[in-house]
């Protein structure tokens, strides 16, 4: 918030700065009071329900009803309106008529209000007239910073703390899952379900239509909840997409959040005409920003409450190898038919486990798994055996099935797999089949942290949604790699004036030799393509390149697709060139002809013809594709998609999930293509992608794949653009923002020398680490007020995270310079994180001892208050140790204000940046 001229940080209320300050969703989450505007004592109202569920639950604030009409309200005191309660009102819920609604928020704006529940309907759900009530309740809520969840919603229960601001029949339980739905009638019905399978949760919420409040804002409060371990979400719409995955990425690192997509059948979106287009469709691209973003999709209700206990309560595996220990054959065989059905993969067991099952088991044990170790076992017989799997190398998880046998004793059993619930490394399962008579073996199970599963096919089906979880994730933590901007590559100048060649001429379709000069700006290899104006040139050039080649038309005017005229494929000779090229002079008469290009003939046999390509997603921007190309593309249909921009790490991601893939390693004795190099070229397909936001579509079919060191070569390349009516700040963005390039530059230190200063990278990970190792320890201490040891700061958890940030909530900028081994190092390190649900940043600098003294950091902050311009902050602030006396100087020195708190030991520094 800006200053005006006449104010002053001690007068300005937006200096309070030392006083804590609450997360803009804890008035609605956490409040110390509710007022019930349209609270009434008519039975079976909304309003009735919303103030009786507030007062008959161990809520504890106090409750205001408001209603004009009425001195009282089930006994409570009632005002006219907001404005003539007393107290400052953290949280009211409106249950009024729709077109009621926007004043009465004005009316909240006036009196502080800090939080709405919109539990109101008629809005854009029933056409125009609603959706401009949202327009200008939005605007009013913005103006006076409020916050709301709704409208048409069922409401917020916060069972941790009794508070039921819904109007649902019964108060949930407490628990420590959250569940967030956009389907009032769907949480009702869970809510019922919960009661029956005594599931607790620690938030409960019908979030509507998301006027404003949206699945962002969601996951980011909850994330940041510590009576949350688990994000449980019923979705019909993604709404913000760029919010949605932003705060997903954030938050699955440190909770699991599952997710029930509602509309998965429904016909997807018009395709445009291309492969890409044909092949991608809504739902599959929502799964690929689901797997982008670490977030789990099932498919049924069980499941999601499944997953969200089991990861809660058992380590993710590390791959998709399961041990199945049983004591009875059936049931080994339908979890085994749940698991391969599902990509999983029966473990293959060691020698070594093979030898200790040997020992401790019958003879006519299965010697294979599933480690069927007979209808006899005791439970010494299961606790030893399920050690052994457990310790076997090859194994990833663990699921144990007991059925209720004349010598089988389920307690007992449970009680002595018991010690195994917490202390293990691989995630384990039971399935303890026969209803009542192993109620109790469950009961012990549940309790130590076992989850149970009334059948062993059920129990699979969730191994499969967790090794697939924690793949997904493994994408988050990893360190990945870019490939280096080679010598002129990308060459991004090049590549923006050969669209914006298109773009001039009123254009769409670029021509096959501007398309693929495009790829080649930035290193995509494609086959030499030559322009013939004349049968003589046409000749010339088939000469020059050698036959066979192709013949195909070249126009720069042609401004739809086309296949006028033809192509004309394997000619040997020049009269066959000259005759090709006549005959589509004469085919495309009164359409635009300039010539045709002429290109050679690739011999494809000994390659793979593959298909990488890019189209638009209405929700998402710019969607990438990878797969089996050729002719019978559409026919395949093995493909991937992914959301740009990729890294190597995310680039094999889409590769591995394509059947072709496994072709591409090599097979039956054939060389295995260069998976390093098509890595590398999906990663600077999906930068040219972001980085020329002109481009609508691309295909690239087919790209061939040779074996060994023959390489990868665009045989053909079709780009359409957006229209050139479209102004370039309408154009799509993509869904995950691309490194911002625009903050790159250098420097120059006190002592002469240079330095980039650059926005940091996933692949910083490494120079991070002795970033760290070269710190003191004074330094750490005035960065992180402690003295957090090395390995701690150094761990790859923190790092990852650190480094693989979202520029869309937070900013580290890099000082980088070569070392005496000509190897370049991070110096310094200034980051600005946004504060949740407010505009504005907090800024952390860091810089090694050697080089404090060089200008470094003021530089650094420097940058980061013209970044927060850029980004259209309203500031910035920092909270810094009173000894930290350099940090102050420096901030002082670029206009911070420095508040102090009498006795306090940090200062703050305040630097408003919006007028």
């Amino acid at each position: 918030m800006a200053n005006s001229p006449d104010t002053t940080p001690t007068s300005d209320p937006s200096y309070d700065v030392l006083a804590a300050r609450r997360q803009p969703l804890d008035a609605i989450f956490n409040p110390d009071n509710v007022a019930v505007i349209g609270a009434s004592e008519t039975p079976g109202s909304v309003g009735r329900t919303l103030l009786w569920n507030l007062v008959s639950n161990p809520f504890g604030g106090t409750i205001f009803p408001v209603n004009p009409k009425r001195d009282s309200v089930l006994g409570i005191r009632a005002y006219d309106g907001i404005g003539d309660v007393e107290a400052d009102v953290d949280l009211a819920v409106i249950a009024t008529p729709a077109p009621t609604v926007p004043s009465i928020v004005e009316e909240c704006g006036e009196a502080g209000v800090e939080g709405l529940i919109i539990v109101s309907a008629g809005f854009r759900e029933v056409g125009e007239e609603g959706a401009e009530l949202e327009r200008e309740i939005k605007k009013i809520a913005r103006d006076y910073d409020i916050r709301i969840v709704g409208p048409n919603c069922l409401g917020v229960m916060r069972p941790p703390n009794g508070l039921n601001a819904t109007f649902a029949g019964s108060m949930a339980n407490d628990g420590d899952v959250a569940f967030v739905s956009q389907s009032g009638a769907l949480l009702t019905s869970i809510l019922d379900w919960s009661f029956r399978e005594n599931v607790g949760f620690s938030s409960f919420v019908s979030i509507g239509s998301m006027l404003d409040v949206d699945w962002g804002d969601m996951i980011t409060y909850l994330g940041d909840d510590p009576k949350t371990e688990s994000i449980v979400l019923y979705m019909e719409s993604i709404g913000n997409a760029r919010s949605f995955l932003s705060a997903a990425r954030d938050v699955a690192q440190s909770k699991p959040i599952i997710v029930i997509k509602a509309g998965r059948t429904e016909a997807a979106a018009e395709a445009a005409a291309s492969h890409t287009g044909t092949l991608t469709g809504s739902d599959a691209v929502l799964d690929a920003a689901f797997r982008r973003s670490g977030v789990l999709r099932v498919d049924d209700i069980n499941d999601l409450f499944y997953m969200a206990e089991v990861l809660s309560k058992q380590p993710r595996p590390k791959g998709r190898n399961l041990t199945i220990l049983t004591n009875a054959g059936g049931p080994g065989v339908l979890a085994t038919d749940a698991l391969i059905g599902g990509g999983g993969e029966l473990t293959p067991i060691s020698d070594e486990a093979m030898e200790e099952f040997d020992e401790i088991l019958p003879p006519a044990w299965s010697h294979g798994n599933p480690v069927d170790i007979l209808g006899d076992a005791d439970p010494e017989r299961y606790a030893k055996s399920l050690q052994v799997a457990a310790n076997d190398e090859n194994s990833d998880g663990l699921l144990v099935v007991l059925t209720p046998q004349a010598m089988t004793e389920p307690t007992k059993t449970a009680e002595h797999l018991r010690p195994y619930a917490r202390d293990n490394d691989k995630p384990i399962l039971a399935s303890w089949m026969g209803g009542d008579a192993v109620a109790n073996g469950e009961k012990i199970l549940n309790e130590s942290g076992l989850p149970t599963f009334a059948y062993p096919d059920t129990a699979a089906r969730v191994f499969n949604h967790m090794w697939r979880y924690s793949y997904n994730l493994r994408a988050l933590y990893e360190t990945p790699s870019l490939p280096r901007d080679e010598e002129g590559l990308p060459d991004r100048d090049a590549a923006a004036e050969i669209v914006e060649a298109t773009h001039e001429s009123g254009r769409v379709l670029m021509t096959e030799h501007a398309s693929k000069d495009l790829l080649a700006s930035y290193g995509i290899p494609t086959v030499a393509t030559r322009i013939a104006e004349t049968p003589s040139e046409a000749v010339a050039a088939a000469q020059d390149i050698g036959y066979p080649v192709a013949v195909k038309l070249h126009s720069t005017s042609i401004t739809h697709k086309s296949d006028v005229g033809g192509v004309q494929l394997g000619l040997n000779s020049d009269e066959a060139v000259e005759k090709a090229f006549r005959m589509i002079d004469e085919n495309v008469t009164g359409e635009g002809f300039d010539g045709v290009t002429v290109q050679p003939m690739i011999d494809r046999s000994d390659g793979y013809e593959l298909i990488i390509g890019s189209s638009m997603d209405e929700q998402f921007g710019p969607v990438l594709l990878f797969g089996s190309g050729g002719q019978l593309v559409e026919v395949y249909q093995d493909r991937a998609l992914g959301l740009p921009p990729l890294n190597r790490t995310l680039a094999r991601r889409m590769m591995e999930q394509t059947k072709i893939y496994e072709a591409l390693q090599g097979v039956r004795g054939r060389e295995p293509v260069d998976l390093e190099a098509l890595e590398t070229l999906l990663v600077r397909f999906s930068q040219l992608v972001v980085e020329q936001p002109r481009v609508k579509e691309i295909d690239v079919n087919p790209l061939l794949a040779q074996p060994g060191d023959e390489g990868l070569l665009a045989l053909d390349a079709r780009v359409v653009l957006h229209p050139y009516t479209t102004d370039e700040d309408d154009l799509p963005a993509s869904a995950i923002r691309p490194y911002p390039r625009q903050y790159v530059s250098t420097h120059t230190m006190l002592e002469g020398e240079d330095v980039t200063i650059r926005p940091i990278r996933p692949e910083d990970e490494p120079k991070l680490v002795t970033f760290h190792e070269r710190l003191s320890e004074r330094s750490v201490y005035l960065r992180y007020a402690n003295l957090m040891k090395l390995e701690q700061r150094v761990a790859h958890e923190r790092l990852s995270r650190i480094c693989f940030i979202d520029y869309d909530r937070e900013m580290a900028l890099v000082a980088e310079r070569p070392n005496a081994d000509g190897e370049d190092q991070i110096i310094g390190v200034g980051r600005l994180t946004k504060q949740p649900g407010r505009n504005e940043a907090e800024f952390a600098m860091l810089v090694i001892d050697e080089f404090q003294g060089e200008g470094i950091g003021t530089e650094l902050l420097r940058r980061l208050v013209e970044v927060g311009e850029a980004e259209g902050l309203d500031r910035i602030t920092a909270d810094i140790l009173q000894q930290n006396r350099a940090m102050q100087r420096v901030c002082e020195k670029l206009g911070f204000d420095l508040v102090r708190g009498d006795g306090r030991e940090m200062v703050k520094a305040v630097k408003p940046l919006a007028e």
